[in-house]
């Protein structure tokens, strides 16, 4: 790998995952930059979700080239760990388009009743729990030749987080995507 300086990284999964938490927990490890996907919806992305419509590829395609480029705007002195959904193979490749560097992808996992109550208990946030079925519908796990982890969230965030962290060196020198 090459220094975690320059480490870009998705912390990815369904809603209730707790893909904000932890991608805000590990660019703190890493002394790097969180950035939140969901701040780069455009309004009428969000007006879906909230009104619980599923958002179409033709919906996601431009959000997701602004999640691949917040990459490169985010600056060049560290690591830049972004809280994206990236369920399918499709959307993680428009994300890997946009960037120019590799990306490592954190996949994190949870059992659907978990997921549903967590969603429930949030009061701040446009997603609702009547999507959650859809999203796991469309969820395709990190395929072989993704660079990547997959980790459950039932530990602590800590916990989650050293996973991640050991599994960067792990895969080796950064891979051209």
């Amino acid at each position: 790998m090459s220094e975690t300086g320059r480490m870009r990284i998705v912390v990815m999964g369904v809603s209730g995952a707790g893909k904000s938490t932890v991608a805000l927990a590990l660019a703190a490890r890493l002394g790097g930059v969180y950035l939140d996907a969901d701040d780069l919806h455009d309004d009428a992305a969000r007006a879906k979700m909230a009104a619980g419509v599923p958002l179409t590829d033709e919906d996601r395609a431009p959000w997701l080239g602004r999640v691949g480029l917040a990459f490169t705007t985010a600056g060049e002195a560290g690591p830049v760990v972004i809280a994206c959904s990236a369920l399918r193979r499709r959307y993680r490749d428009l994300i890997r388009a946009e960037a120019t560097e590799p990306i490592f992808f954190a996949a994190l996992e949870l059992d659907e009743a978990t997921l549903a109550r967590r969603m429930a208990a949030r009061t701040d946030h446009f997603m609702p729990v009547a999507l959650l079925a859809s999203q796991l519908d469309t969820l395709e796990p990190l395929e072989a030749d993704e660079w990547g982890v997959t980790v459950s969230t039932r530990d602590s965030v800590t916990e989650v987080v050293a996973r991640i962290v050991e599994a960067l060196p792990a895969q080796g020198t950064i891979e051209s995507t």
